[in-house]
Formats: structure tokens, C-alpha cells, sequence
């Protein structure tokens, strides 16, 4: 008898959770990376400074929770999270999901939903159901990606043209335009010209001097020009009256059950989002380095992160691609350059906090402005569009869906609906081949006669092969069924080859032990063949056998 080979050995739990911190520093950790990652932060904390502030803004809290989120989150991300170079903050994506919280149950409410989302995501985490995270069909992560740049330009209209409002900014898109719209006349020279020399200045540092900090100097720039020109804007300090020169004290948040029960559906939204985002961004730096980060140690640490962001009053934290990339791009070596860059943050915040005060609302709306067009996909979005039509029916009801209802019931309905044509186009790859003649539906007196069995497939001319390739599962159960009921002459014997069939789920079996009991109640002998290993024990589990 030959030896079996063993197969791979699944991974301990130490080594599907060990922070690719840890990993780092055992590997060796020089002076020589200290200072690439040293480096690396600082460009990514540039980066992060006026985007957290503006995120919070958009999201309708205070910027001093944005810093927050990216000084206390992003440092438990690098420090716990399983990729080298993954940077926590709050994102753009969340600017939707946070701001309709904060409107429908105030800013304690906002707090109670990221510490249940961080619970709910270190259950992921541990559960391992990180693997089935990644599983969100592409159409559906361009779509809702589209779809919330679309809302994240909406609501920076307001800011970037310092527009009057009779009452407060609707929340759904439509009606915000409208009130948008009836407000044009009210239209500030003075914002709208601070709104254009930032995304001008963005632009040209991106054309020109692309390793700049564009979104810092555009903001520095165009608040030195306010300041300078005495210009009538509103500004943070004017709005929030500054943000405060130090972190406030930890604090746990009510965790009464009303409460809880309350926030519950807008924690999970928040943990969905969040362990998508936070995953494609870790497959981001993955596909730039050519590493490979711990999905489940991520989730885990991404958990962790909004507990506590949520204990100081943060936003809701997650991977952000474009920092992350930053990272990369800046040579960074390790989980290091994120821990400092929320060091570079907390040292601004203690250090240059009046500064802010200064910034106008209409630089900071135009850095959002910017963020939502790269956001957009806009050339993924097109070729999804003329890939199938399958593809651009997913893209499109979750892009409406996100827009027009609500971002949670987008992503799962652009999955649901994903996932039902999969269904449909695995479906279509089955094929039964068997040595019989079929016998055509309805069509009992054909007029032509029957083929015989074809001997060349078998050595017996009275036994018939069925021989199935393909998925075997519940969506090609009818195909495989009306092949079988097609046999046409009774043989005496009949072989089903299973060779073919990489997966075979309970409800193709349950059709073949089905079978296999008609034909051998009508004295008909039957066997199974080719089956192996899991196929196998699924098949004598329901009483098919193969033998």
C-alpha cells in the first residue's frame, strides 16, 4: 500500500494572531529602519492631520474626535493589527454611516456604536471569519465605493461654496440638493475663492511635485491667505471654537441594555464596513510589497482600535487606503511608522492645537472634494458597466442603493444579488455525459427510433455510464436530475463517475441517494465511482454510497 501524505498543517492560534509587530522585531530591527519608519510616519501623519479633521467635520462631530480616532486607533492598528503596513484612522467611507447616527441619536449614540463594533469585530476576528469578508463581489466594492464619493461630494457643497441654509442640511441626497439648490443665491466669494486655491494647489503639487504633501499645503496655504486677507470665511475656530491642546480622559460609555439594543443595528453597519475596508486596504499594501497580512489578527486589532477610540470620544477607525498607501510609498519597514505617526499627531495636538482655529471650512471641504473624486473608481466603474450584464446590474442597485436608501442595505443587497448570479453561472458549468440514448421530454413517439447504448463507453452494452463534471451543488441539481430521468432504455446496471465533480454539496447528494434507491428498487445495480475524500463522506453521510 502506498503512503497518504499528510496535508498541510492548519495554523495555531499563536500563529494566526501574533501582530506582525512582534513579527517585525523578530526578524531583526536596525537603526536603519527606525529611520525609514520614522520618516514614513511624519509623511503619513501630514497626510492624515487635515484629513481626520475634515472626515469629523463631514461626519458632523468636532475635529478634535477625527485625531483622536487617528491618534488612539491608528496606534492599537500598527501595534496589534496583522499587516506591516496597514495605517487606522477614521475614513472617508464612514462619513455617511457616522453622520446619520450622530443625527438620529447624538453624538452618545455615535460613542455606544463604535464600542459595540469593536466588539463585534474582535468576535470576527477570533471566529476566523475574516476568509468570508473578502468574499464581497468587486461590482458591489466599486459601487458602494462610488456611491459614498457621491454623497461625500454632496455634503461638502455646502462648506465649499459657504452657502446659507434657511434650516439644517437634509440628510438624504435628493432633498439636499433641493435645499442646496434654493440656497445658491447665498453663495460666499470669499469661501468659494478659498475652496479654489486649495483644490488648485492640491492639483498642481500633484502634477508637479508628487512626493509633496499636497492636502497639508494646500490647507497651510489657504489659511494663511484667510488669515492674511482678513477674508469673512468660517473657520474651525469660528464653528468649534478650536480644538483642545490635549486628549481627554478615558471614559466608558453607557452600556445600559436600551441603549445597547438601540445602537446595535448601526454598530453592525459600522463593524461591516469596517472589516471591509480595513481588508481591502491590508490587500492593498499586500499587492505593493508583495507580503501577505493575517486577516483575522487584523479584524482583531481593528476591534480593539474603535474600543478604544471609543473610550476617548472618538470616530469609528478602520484601514484607510490612501494612508496606507502613503506608508508604503514613504518606505516604511514595519507596523513602526503607523505607531509614529499617531505619535507625530498627539505631539501637533499638544503642541500647534491654536493653529487650528485658523483653518477655514472651505479648504477642508475642498480636501473631501478632492478625496471624493479619487474615491469615485470612475474608470472601474465604466468597465464594469460593459463587462456582463450581470456585473452592471450588481454595480448599479448597489450604487442606488448606497445614494438613494442606505449604504448597509446596498452592500447587502449588491451581495446578495452577486451572489445569486453565481449561483446562476456555476449552475451552467455542470455536465452530464452518459452511454445511454436521452429520451427528449413530451416527445414519447419520436419518429425516430432510440440510439443504442454506446458500447465504446462500456464494456457491457446493458450497463449505461453517467459521468458528471462540473459543481455538483443545489444550483445544478435540476440539470443533473433531468438528465438522470432522461436514461432512456431500462438497463441492467448503471455507473455513475463522479471523477469529474471537484465539490459536491448535501443537496446533490441527498438527489443521488435519491436515485440510487429508485434503481435499486426496481432491481436495477447501481454504483458510484470515482468519488474520493470529502466527496465521499458526504455521499455515505446521506446514504448514497459509492460502492
Amino acid at each position: 500500500m502506498s503512503e497518504m501524505t499528510a496535508g498541510p498543517a492548519r495554523p495555531s492560534f499563536a500563529e494566526l494572531f501574533t501582530p506582525k509587530l512582534v513579527t517585525v522585531l523578530r526578524e531583526g530591527y536596525g537603526a536603519a529602519d527606525l529611520k525609514a519608519d520614522i520618516l514614513a510616519g511624519l509623511t503619513v501623519a501630514v497626510v492624515a492631520l487635515p484629513l481626520s479633521m475634515a472626515i469629523a467635520i463631514a461626519s458632523g462631530v468636532t475635529p478634535d474626535r477625527g485625531l483622536t480616532a487617528a491618534i488612539i486607533g491608528g496606534m492599537i492598528v500598527s501595534a496589534l493589527g496583522g499587516s506591516r503596513f496597514q495605517i487606522g484612522g477614521p475614513a472617508g467611507a464612514f462619513i455617511v454611516l457616522v453622520a446619520a447616527t450622530v443625527h438620529r441619536h447624538g453624538v452618545d449614540g455615535l460613542i455606544i456604536a463604535t464600542f459595540l463594533s469593536g466588539l463585534i469585530l474582535t468576535a470576527i476576528g477570533f471566529l476566523r471569519l475574516g476568509t468570508f469578508i473578502k468574499y464581497i463581489p468587486y461590482p458591489v466594492t466599486v459601487g458602494f465605493t462610488a456611491g459614498i464619493a457621491v454623497i461625500i461630494f454632496a455634503s461638502q457643497l455646502h462648506d465649499l461654496f459657504g452657502l446659507t441654509l434657511d434650516g439644517p442640511e437634509p440628510g438624504p441626497l435628493l432633498p439636499k440638493l433641493v435645499a442646496l439648490g434654493s440656497a445658491l443665491p447665498t453663495v460666499s466669494a470669499p469661501a468659494l475663492g478659498v475652496a479654489a486655491l486649495a483644490i488648485g494647489l492640491i492639483l498642481a503639487v500633484r502634477r508637479f511635485r508628487p512626493h509633496w504633501p499636497g492636502l497639508l499645503i494646500a490647507v497651510a496655504v489657504a489659511s494663511l491667505a484667510a488669515f492674511a486677507l482678513n477674508l469673512p470665511v468660517e473657520t474651525i475656530g469660528t464653528r468649534f471654537g478650536g480644538i483642545p491642546g490635549s486628549l481627554p480622559a478615558p471614559r466608558l460609555p453607557d452600556l445600559s441594555a436600551a441603549r445597547v439594543v438601540e445602537m446595535l443595528p448601526a454598530a453592525l453597519s459600522f463593524a461591516l464596513l469596517g472589516a471591509i475596508e480595513s481588508l481591502l486596504s491590508a490587500v492593498v499594501a499586500d499587492s505593493m510589497t508583495g507580503r501577505r497580512h493575517r486577516s483575522n489578527c487584523e479584524l482583531v486589532a481593528q476591534g480593539a482600535a474603535n474600543v478604544a477610540s471609543s473610550l476617548f470620544g472618538g470616530l469609528c477607525v478602520t484601514g484607510t487606503i490612501a494612508r496606507t498607501a502613503t506608508n508604503v510609498r514613504a518606505g516604511a519597514r514595519g507596523p513602526i511608522a503607523g505607531i509614529l505617526h499617531s505619535c507625530f499627531l498627539l505631539l501637533f495636538i499638544l503642541i500647534a492645537a491654536p493653529v487650528a482655529s485658523y483653518v477655514p471650512l472651505a479648504a477642508l471641504a475642498a480636501v473631501l472634494v478632492v478625496v471624493a473624486w479619487n474615491m469615485a473608481e470612475r474608470h472601474e466603474f465604466a468597465a464594469l458597466l460593459r463587462t456582463s450584464w450581470g456585473d452592471a446590474l450588481v454595480l448599479l442597485v448597489t450604487f442606488g442603493l448606497v445614494i438613494f436608501r442606505d449604504l448597509t442595505e446596498g452592500i447587502l443587497a449588491g451581495f446578495a444579488l452577486g451572489s445569486l448570479l453565481f449561483i446562476h453561472r456555476m449552475s451552467q458549468t455542470i455536465a452530464v455525459e452518459t452511454g445511454t440514448a436521452l429520451v427528449e421530454p413530451d416527445e414519447a413517439d419520436a419518429a425516430e427510433a432510440r440510439a443504442p447504448y454506446d458500447a465504446a463507453r462500456t464494456n457491457d452494452p446493458r450497463e449505461a455510464v453517467i459521468r458528471i463534471s462540473g459543481a455538483f451543488f443545489f444550483g445544478s441539481v435540476s440539470a443533473v436530475a433531468a438528465a438522470l430521468d432522461r436514461i432512456g432504455e431500462k438497463p441492467d446496471s448503471i455507473v455513475i463517475d463522479l471523477s469529474a465533480v471537484p465539490f459536491l454539496d448535501s443537496t446533490a447528494a441527498s438527489l443521488l441517494s435519491q436515485y440510487v434507491a429508485r434503481a435499486r428498487a426496481k432491481g436495477i445495480r447501481i454504483r458510484i465511482e470515482g468519488a474520493t475524500g470529502e466527496l465521499k463522506r458526504v455521499l455515505d453521510t446521506l446514504g448514497a454510497g459509492t460502492h
